[in-house]
């Protein structure tokens, strides 16, 4: 009986930014790719350096042509605690898998990397000289080599403390780089078109990457502003579609968000930014409409629904309607009268949000959505529930010392019922979350506090 071959390990290189954020993003690529993600493999926490099985190394390469919170994948050869270990695992690793990368006709060069800590270009030569013992029979290449080989060593997290000596040694065959140049590529400060609230650039991705995105999907965002959440999808081949209840977000009039820009320009639109991206053919449409009262038919249209609801903070949140009391049996408005803009409770937007990703979403399909909260009051059962929806992340992001928003991404796992469109009213979850329908109040009562004690402070 064969014994099973050595697992396919490799050695992740992240970025110390989002932390909370690259685990979900790695996880969603890897299902996205046939990959699979288990409790096994090792993951170090806030450090940069992960250990990871992956099947194959063609997805493992295109793990790296999507994720923006990784840097560098290589395939692990070694690693240690102490050069020696380093050494010893190099050895017990299978020669066969290094011959193709060593052999004569080769030309390779050996990078060092170092986490906290810089070496002197002598301490490098030295650590590279070490490795005389493996059989590099090619010639070396330092300005275009066919392998490029790493040495990585992890100096700890606290620049307060670096250790004389590595946590951990990691050698590896580099495979591939990340996407991080979308962040500066795609900068909200290049952007043709932007909003008080357009979305950062890198988070932007990472929820399309949450969204597990891909070539002909289509992606759906109800509160659309300028349309950065719909760049990101449309980068990956989707194609978008949106909605806002702002007529002049929509159509790019009214007062610029620029600095030294007083009114928007003629061709400041949604459409003009995909077009400022070579992404025009990925969009569909944007339409003038109201997130609370959906028109669509009944059925199923979406691959992802991404969006950034507001919050009340920069933007308002709104819904359409009447201030006088709609008697009962009157379902229409005349169709001359124009519906006034209405408060939004926050609860009741985000439990408007579920119901139509139950029901819009294709099986399998995913929400990712931004929920804002007060942290002094936070707890998980706040965050609402469907029972068409699976929760799959929950990540955190401050927004000031007492508040911050949440990344939730949710999969559909159900078809959508009739019944199921009240169901959270029975949930746990819901009388929590209706507490931060004052979110706004207390955001701005922290401000006015945090403002005083400054003015305070200063007079001292």
């Amino acid at each position: 009986m064969a014994l099973p071959g050595p697992v396919n390990r490799y050695l992740l290189l992240m970025a110390q930014e989002h932390l909370e954020f690259r685990l979900p993003e790695i996880k969603s690529l890897l299902s996205l790719f046939g990959g699979q993600f288990t409790n096994s493999q090792e993951t170090y926490g806030k450090s940069p350096f992960w250990i990871l099985s992956i099947p194959s190394e063609d997805i493992a390469r295109n793990l790296m042509k999507r994720t923006v919170c990784a840097k560098s994948i290589f395939e692990l050869w070694g690693h240690g605690k102490s050069p020696e270990e380093l050494y010893s695992s190099l050895r017990n690793y299978p020669v066969e898998k290094m011959v193709p990368f060593l052999h004569s006709d080769s030309t390779y060069k050996i990078k060092i990397h170092t986490f906290n800590k810089t070496l002197t270009q002598e301490e490098k030569i030295k650590r590279i000289d070490a490795l005389e013992f493996l059989p590099f029979e090619g010639k070396v290449n330092l300005k275009k080599p066919q392998h490029i080989f790493s040495i990585l060593e992890d100096y700890g997290l606290d620049p307060n403390c670096i250790p004389e000596n590595p946590h951990n040694i990691y050698f590896g065959r580099w495979i591939a780089d990340g996407q991080r140049e979308l962040i500066e590529s795609y900068s909200v400060k290049k952007r043709h078109f932007i909003g008080n609230t357009s979305m950062d650039a890198g988070l932007s991705f990472i929820m399309a990457n949450h969204g597990k995105v891909k070539e002909n999907d289509i992606v759906f965002d109800p509160f659309v502003g300028t349309g950065g959440l719909l760049i990101a999808s449309a980068h990956f081949g989707a194609y978008v579609y949106g909605t806002d209840i702002d007529y002049n977000t929509v159509h790019g009039l009214g007062k610029a968000s620029r600095k030294n820009q007083k009114w928007r320009g003629p061709d400041e639109n949604i459409r003009a930014n995909l077009r400022q991206y070579g992404l025009e053919k990925y969009y569909l449409d944007v339409l003038v409409s109201d997130a609370s009262k959906p028109s669509w038919r009944k059925g199923t249209y979406f691959d992802a629904i991404i969006t950034d609801p507001p919050y009340g903070i920069r933007e308002s949140t709104r819904r359409t309607g009447s201030q006088k009391e709609i008697p009962k049996g009157i379902e229409k408005c005349p169709e001359s009268h124009v519906p006034v803009s209405l408060s939004y409770h926050l609860s009741d937007m985000f439990f408007d949000l579920l119901n139509f990703a139950a029901e819009t979403l294709v099986l399998g399909g995913r929400l990712v959505y931004w929920l804002p909260v007060y942290t002094p009051e936070y707890t998980e059962e706040m965050v609402p529930w469907h029972p068409c929806l699976k929760l799959i992340s929950n990540c955190e992001q401050k927004l000031s010392g007492r508040t911050s928003r949440r990344l939730i991404t949710m999969e559909k796992v159900k078809g959508f019922e009739n019944r199921d469109q009240y169901s959270h009213l029975l949930s746990d979850h819901f009388l929590p979350y209706q507490g931060h329908n004052s979110f706004r109040e207390k955001y701005f009562s922290g401000v006015t506090k945090r403002i005083a004690k400054e003015e305070k402070s200063s007079q001292e």
